[in-house]
């Protein structure tokens, strides 16, 4: 089973940018956060979230095609492989989501891009940023309008799950890690 520390140290490998390693680590804590709903691993689910954008880097045009197989030879054993296959779904692969782990991820990836967004707004950053504030960007399709709205509430859809219960769990999962994740708001400014 993967782990946080594997997944780090086969993300250092290939991920450099700040903006990247940011997502990713917005990406891990929402799918701890849904890994705590669902009764599952919570780190083994973080580690998927750190890792899903391995490629991405350095091959943004192909993104998820040069995953697996490098994966495979690092010893990332095939469920966690197809489950971070699994979040390029109908964009740039072809595995569908089927596990609840894969449709978290599938999610989540383009709802933090979101979070992140109307946190960044906000003087307190993510600290006191409510369901309803998210739910009202959300609907403003200018706001963060490089996030796929559509095919967050197709995560949603799949998951049997309201869009205002998976971004809830996601802010709160989130929130506890707001110092790393930047997302501080003015109180960062002063530090």
């Amino acid at each position: 089973m993967l782990t946080l520390e594997r997944a780090r140290e086969l993300n250092a490998t290939m991920m450099t940018e700040d903006h990247l390693l940011l997502h990713v680590l917005n990406v891990c804590y929402a799918m701890g956060a849904m890994a705590q709903h669902f009764g599952e691993d919570e780190e083994h689910w973080q580690a998927i979230g750190l890792l899903h954008d391995y490629d991405y880097e350095k091959y943004p045009e192909e993104h998820l095609q040069h995953t697996a197989e490098p994966l495979r030879e690092a010893g990332v054993e095939e469920e966690d492989i197809r489950a971070i296959m699994s979040h390029g779904y109908g964009i740039c692969s072809d595995v569908k989501p089927v596990s609840n782990m894969e449709k978290s991820l599938f999610t989540v990836d383009e709802l933090t891009g979101i979070i992140q967004a109307c946190a960044r707004m906000r003087p307190n950053g993510i600290q006191d940023l409510e369901v309803k504030s998210f739910m009202k960007k959300f609907k403003d399709k200018r706001f963060a309008a490089k996030c796929d709205r559509d095919l967050i509430l197709k995560g949603c859809e799949m998951l049997e799950m309201e869009l205002r219960d998976v971004a809830e769990i996601c802010i709160e999962g989130m929130k506890e890690h707001a110092e790393e994740l930047q997302l501080m708001g003015d109180a960062e400014q002063g530090s």
